[in-house]
C-alpha cells in the first residue's frame, strides 16, 4: 500500500518539476517565437500557438510521470498511472475554478480530456520496455 502511494506521489511529483522546468525554458523562447501572436496585457496561455505548445510539454510531462508511477508500481503498474492521472485531472479542475482566465475554457477541457491518456501511454512505454538480459560468461 505504501509503495502504491509512494509510485503515484512520485509521478505527479516528477510530472510537476518537468512541467515546471520546461515551461521557465520555454517561456522567453515562446515570446520570441510568437510576439505578435500575444495581445498587450494577455496572458502567454491565451495565444494558440503558445497554448498548443504548452499543451504539447504538459502532455509530456504527464507521460513521464506515469511512466515513473509504473516504474515504482510493484503491480497494476499502469493503474497505478491511471490512478495518478486522474488525480491531475481533479488538480486540473481546482486550479480551472481557481484561475480561469489563465487559459481558455477550451484549454482546460482539452487538458483534463488527455491527462489520462497520457498518464496511460507513459505507463505503458515502461511496461512494455524490452528487458534487458545479461549475458552471463560460461
Amino acid at each position: 500500500m505504501i509503495r502504491s502511494v509512494a509510485a503515484v506521489l512520485a509521478g505527479i511529483v516528477v510530472l510537476t518539476i518537468a512541467s515546471f522546468a520546461i515551461e521557465a525554458a520555454a517561456d522567453p523562447v515562446v515570446l520570441r517565437v510568437f510576439p505578435d501572436a500575444l495581445q498587450v496585457g494577455a496572458p502567454l496561455g491565451h495565444a494558440l500557438p503558445a497554448r498548443l505548445f504548452m499543451m504539447a510539454y504538459t502532455m509530456l510531462s504527464v507521460a513521464a510521470g506515469g511512466y515513473v508511477t509504473a516504474w515504482i508500481a510493484r503491480s497494476a503498474k499502469v493503474w497505478h498511472a491511471v490512478i495518478m492521472g486522474a488525480i491531475e485531472v481533479a488538480l486540473t479542475v481546482y486550479a480551472m475554478f481557481k484561475l480561469p482566465h489563465q487559459a481558455p475554457l477550451w484549454s482546460w477541457l482539452l487538458g483534463m480530456v488527455l491527462l489520462v491518456p497520457a498518464a496511460w501511454l507513459g505507463a505503458v512505454f515502461r511496461v512494455r520496455k524490452p528487458s534487458v538480459h545479461r549475458l552471463s560468461p560460461s
